[in-house]
C-alpha cells in the first residue's frame, strides 16, 4: 500500500484548489460515456461535484495568509497484490466501491493521527476522494526517457487509486492541521498544541487497516517497514530482513508475525539483536543455522571487499 501526502499534484497549494480538481477530473474528460463519470465522495456523499469540492476548499480558509498551505493531496495507491485481492472478494464494482469504504476509515486514522481534542475522526475533516482507474506516463518516468513510451500514454497493469484532497482547515474552520508538520513541542501537551503529524505512523495504519478490513494476507516483502529498511537502512538490516524474507514461507504464522515485528522493531530501533531474534523464533535447527550462517558470510564478504578496497587505495 502506497500512501503518500503532497502539497499538491499541480505544485501548488497556497491558492484555489481549482487547478487540482481540474486536473483530478481527467479520467471523466477522457470518458464518452456520461453515464461512467466518476464523481467525487467522502464519508457523508458518494455523488459530489467538481465545482462543490472547489468552493467548499477555497471557503475552508479561515485566518490563513497568503502563503500558508490551503489544503493537501493524499495519494492512495494499493499494490497490484492488494487490487487484485479486492476484485476476487468482490468484482470489479465491489473493489471500488470498498476502496472507497476503505478511505474512509483511512481519513479516520488520518485525524487521530493529530491527537488535536475535537478532531477524532473523518466527520471533523473538510475533504474528498477521487477514484482514478489509471495512471499515465510523465517526462520523469524512465520508459519515457528512453523511448519506450509518449508522455500521456496509459500504464499498463493494475492502476486503481484514490486522491484525497483534504483542507488545512478542519470542518469548522477553526482549527488548523498540517501533516507536514514534524516538530515536537516542549512535552506532550505542547506537542498536542502543535498537533505534530507521523507519517510513518499514518502509513502502518493504513497497511493494518486494509489487512484487518480484508483479510489481506501481506507478505514481508509487500509491508512498509520492509521497504523503508530497503530503501533507508544499514547493510546488517537490510542483510538480515532479507533473510527473512526469504525464509518466511518456511514458517508457521506465529513465527511470521514474530519476524514482521522484529523488522519493525529493527526500523524503529535501527539495530539487529539475533540473540532476540533467535530467542522468539519457534523455528528448527535448521533455520537458525541458515540465519546465522549467511549472517557470518555476509560479514566475511564485506570485510573481503573492504580489505580489496584498500589494498587498491
Amino acid at each position: 500500500m502506497f500512501i503518500h501526502i503532497t502539497d499538491s499534484e499541480t505544485g501548488n497549494n497556497k491558492g484555489s484548489c481549482g487547478q487540482l480538481v481540474k486536473y483530478l477530473e481527467k479520467e471523466n474528460q477522457r470518458s464518452e460515456q456520461k453515464k461512467d463519470l466518476e464523481y467525487w465522495f467522502n464519508h457523508q456523499n458518494k455523488t459530489i461535484s467538481p465545482q462543490e469540492v472547489r468552493v467548499n476548499i477555497d471557503h475552508n480558509i479561515s485566518k490563513l495568509s497568503r502563503n500558508d498551505a490551503k489544503f493537501f493531496l493524499i495519494n492512495i495507491s494499493p499494490s497490484e497484490q492488494e487490487i487484485m485481492h479486492l476484485k476476487e472478494c468482490f468484482g470489479n464494482k465491489g473493489a471500488e466501491e470498498k476502496l472507497k469504504e476503505y478511505v474512509s476509515h483511512i481519513m479516520d486514522a488520518y485525524a487521530q493521527n493529530f491527537k488535536r481534542n475535537g478532531i477524532e475522526n473523518a466527520k471533523d475533516l473538510l475533504w474528498y476522494g477521487k477514484l482514478e482507474q489509471h495512471r499515465y506516463y510523465h517526462h520523469t518516468d524512465e520508459e519515457v526517457k528512453q523511448g519506450l513510451a509518449k508522455i500521456g500514454e496509459t500504464k499498463s497493469g493494475e492502476q486503481m487509486h484514490i486522491q484525497i484532497i483534504v483542507s488545512r482547515k478542519d470542518r469548522t474552520n477553526k482549527i488548523k492541521l498540517s501533516p507536514m508538520n514534524t516538530s515536537r513541542g516542549r512535552n506532550q501537551s505542547h506537542s498536542a498544541k502543535l498537533g505534530q503529524f507521523n507519517r510513518v505512523a499514518f502509513k502502518e495504519s493504513g497497511e493494518l487497516i486494509f489487512d484487518n478490513m480484508f483479510e489481506f494476507n501481506r507478505s514481508l516483502e509487500d509491508s512498509l517497514h520492509y521497504k523503508l529498511i530497503m530503501k533507508n537502512g544499514n547493510v546488517e538490516q537490510k542483510r538480515t530482513i532479507h533473510l527473512f524474507n526469504q525464509i518466511e514461507n518456511k514458517l508457521n504464522d506465529s513465527d511470521r508475525q514474530t519476524i514482521f515485528d522484529i523488522t519493525k522493531d529493527i526500523y524503529r530501533n535501527n539495530t539487529v539483536d539475533f540473540e532476540k531474534i533467535v530467542n522468539n523464533l519457534e523455528v528448527s535447527t535448521e533455520l537458525i543455522n541458515l540465519l546465522f550462517t549467511n549472517n557470518v558470510l555476509e560479514n566475511e564478504n564485506v570485510e573481503e571487499q573492504s580489505v580489496q578496497k584498500k589494498k587498491k587505495d
